[in-house]
């Protein structure tokens, strides 16, 4: 049972629950190690116990985790603990994009292509690492509060398709592809019909396919032909309409076979969205009549004629035989030409070129079938042996040597040993955690075995058990990076941005960042220079100035400030400052472009509190004298009098809790001062003191308030 406050993995304080699902709780909360708020996906009791749902389960999350882009939510870890199963996620503030159409009711349609286009290239991401979605959905759609859009949920999709699981707890029945609702084989265009049902909401407010049952809607999806969005909203242009259509497609054939093709038609509809470019297959060209040119039309005749030609004399042969048959009776007559029309018949079907080939392919299918059945014999009775065909198949003849036992060895002295016998290697990483990195752990010829020279021996080497570190291929040029990265096993993505520091097509930046780990297969982002771009301006980071400071900078950078908001923001130290810029540090805009702002109030759920014990003014007016007395009061920040009484003892006790809206105050010790006495002596020569005046004076003490949680 998941409790707010609890350490789960000895690193994941759970903070709250910010979230649930079908399948799953989702909790606020903080990753100790590396100092970071993440969320936790936990999965709920029911399918805890289903030890072939949570086999499934983690092996997917585990290559969910292996995917890294700024459109994806990505996945830090997988962990069990006290029969508690949980995934460790980025986390994300804002909203999920069904919340934010059933707030805006129907998005505009440059803003849904948008979003469209960032929802495809996470997935096409996914689908170049061979994962597919398989619950493409607004609920699995987050867009943050600086308006990045991420997908998430990649790989516990799949863990519950494998499994039964009903429609209601799955809630994807209006998204689902055809081929899924059959129970059937799902592949990567049923993750591009799902992004069509979800632009059709986009743009419509609505799903395509409703019903009082989820069967009755899943049998839609199979039947009933998908609508128009523009049935509904009739300004939508016809590119993007058409491009709805093609993702809805029933037959997987005729939607769009990739993902890369949807980015492509949704950024030309951008650009030109009354234009009708985009293809539909209407799948009836197999059923119309095919016109044969007149080419086709005379080798069809002179096909006809010259088996006419060929046959001719046959049939002449077999006429003379008939007649010349001796007949008796009109009975025998009729029957040998019934005989001869046999024959006829009989030598009409036969073609000594078909059986020929006949023939030749029963000899070749019989020879193929003997060798199967000699090749299982042989390697049942251990005759054949398959690690020696391995080993010498396709390399040149030459000497045989002992392959020698590499396990456990260092990559660098196994690929020396391999080099000093002339034998060729190919390298293949895999996390361990009874190996180092870079210890070999197996290769796919036995130590001992024989071996001809120039043989490509297959190493399984060790990445570690938390991945390798990322190299930094910061400043270097794209072909080089590219190179670095994939001889560490790395996948490679790019990114494309102006630079004036770095050169053109040079690394900006990578993610993840130089030193952090990651295992072998990990898709590395980079950020690549398009050099300097004189007619746009980099967006500066004002986050954390007062609005005043963050105006100066936004104005000096050749923007300018548009709307201001006051918000409550979690982090206290935000406090009166800026806490969101609607553009991205380092982004590249117009000169003259607005950048909104929003100013923290402070956390929505965060008091409070002042416990101290407080002394006398003495410490700010020297000549305090003691057993005065004294008023003391406590002002918050904002002017509210929050404490107030009147002593002549110090120090007093302060202890106050639920101060609301304020994070500092001062004291204030209001008191009746005498001044010196004044010594004089008179013209008797006598001395005479005068007391001194007394005087109302106000001291302040400044003072910070402790922040409560609630």
């Amino acid at each position: 049972m998941i409790k707010i406050g609890m350490l789960i993995g000895d690193r994941y304080e759970i903070l709250e629950k910010i979230g649930t699902g079908g399948m799953s709780d989702v909790y606020k909360a903080k990753d100790h190690k590396l100092n970071r708020y993440v969320a936790v996906k936990v999965l709920k009791q029911e399918f805890s116990e289903n030890t072939n749902f949570v086999s499934k389960f983690r092996s997917e999350a585990q290559a969910a985790a292996g995917l890294m882009h700024p459109n994806i939510v990505n996945v830090y870890d997988v962990g069990e603990e006290g029969g508690i199963y949980y995934i460790v996620m980025e986390l994300v503030e804002g909203i999920t994009l069904k919340k934010y159409i059933e707030k805006k009711a129907r998005l505009s349609v440059r803003e849904a292509i948008s979003i469209a286009i960032q929802v495809s290239m996470g997935i096409e991401a996914a689908h170049n690492n061979h994962i597919i979605h398989r619950d493409i959905k607004p609920q699995n759609i987050i867009i943050s509060r600086d308006g990045k859009v991420k997908v998430t949920d990649f790989g516990i999709a799949k863990a519950a398709t494998s499994n039964t699981i009903t429609s209601n707890v799955m809630g994807s029945v209006h998204y689902t592809s055809p081929e899924q609702a059959r129970g059937g084989y799902s592949d990567e265009k049923s993750d591009i019909y799902s992004l069509g049902v979800t632009l059709f909401e986009m743009l419509t407010g609505r799903v395509p396919f409703n019903g009082e049952t989820t069967v009755a809607i899943a049998i839609k999806h199979i039947q009933d032909p998908m609508p128009s969005p523009r049935d509904y909203v009739g300004e939508i242009p016809v590119s993007v309409e058409q491009i709805v259509l093609k993702c809805t497609q029933k037959s997987p054939d005729r939607r769009y076979q990739k993902v890369s093709e949807v980015i492509d038609d949704l950024k030309h509809s951008l650009i030109s969205p009354d234009e009708n470019f985009v293809v539909i297959d209407d799948g009836d060209s197999a059923g119309q009549t095919r016109v044969v040119a007149d080419d086709e039309g005379s080798r069809g005749k002179k096909k006809s004629a010259r088996k006419e030609s060929e046959e001719e004399p046959m049939r002449l042969n077999r006429a003379e035989k008939v007649h010349t048959k001796k007949s008796g009776s009109g009975k025998n007559k009729n029957a040998s030409a019934r005989a001869a029309g046999n024959e006829d018949e009989d030598e009409d079907d036969y073609d000594p070129r078909m059986e020929r080939v006949t023939t030749a392919l029963a000899v070749i299918a019989a020879v193929l079938i003997g060798c199967i059945i000699l090749f299982i014999a042989g390697k049942t009775l251990g005759i054949v042996d398959l690690d020696k065909i391995r080993a010498g198949f396709g390399t040149e003849k030459g000497e045989e040597v002992e392959m020698p036992d590499l396990e456990g060895m260092s990559l660098t002295r196994a690929k020396s040993t391999l080099n000093d016998l002339g034998l060729e290697y190919d390298i293949t990483y895999e996390e361990s955690s009874e190996y180092d990195q870079d210890i070999v752990m197996s290769s796919n010829i036995k130590a001992g075995r024989k071996v001809a020279e120039g043989t490509v021996v297959e190493l399984t080497v060790g990445a570690g058990a938390d991945g390798v570190s990322m190299i930094d291929v910061t400043g270097k040029s794209l072909a080089e990076a590219t190179a670095l990265l994939e001889k560490e096993g790395f996948q490679v993505n790019k990114t494309e941005a102006p630079s004036d520091t770095v050169e053109k097509d040079c690394v900006i930046d990578q993610s993840p960042a130089a030193g952090e780990k990651a295992p072998r297969g990990t898709s590395v982002t980079l950020r690549i220079s398009t050099g300097p771009d004189s007619s746009k301006v980099s967006v500066p980071n004002v986050m954390g100035m007062s609005e005043m400071d963050a105006t100066v900078t936004l104005t000096e950078a050749g923007l300018v400030v548009g709307n201001v908001e006051e918000v409550n923001y979690e982090d206290p130290a935000f406090t009166g400052l800026v806490c969101y810029q609607s553009y991205s540090v380092g982004d590249y805009v117009d000169p003259g472009t607005q950048v909104d702002i929003k100013l923290s109030i402070g956390p929505a759920d965060l008091t409070y509190g002042y416990n101290a014990s407080v002394e006398s003014p003495a410490l700010e007016d020297p000549s305090f004298v003691p057993g005065t007395l004294v008023t003391v009061i406590l002002v918050a920040e904002d002017g509210r009098e929050l404490f107030r009484t009147d002593t002549t003892t110090f120090p007093i006790t302060m202890n106050l809790a639920n101060i609301k809206g304020s994070a500092t105050g001062r004291i204030v010790f209001q008191y009746i001062a005498a001044a010196q006495p004044v010594t004089t002596t008179n013209e008797a020569g006598e001395t005479v003191t005068t007391p001194g005046a007394e005087e109302p004076r106000a001291v302040e003490r400044l003072v910070q308030f402790t922040p409560i949680t609630q």
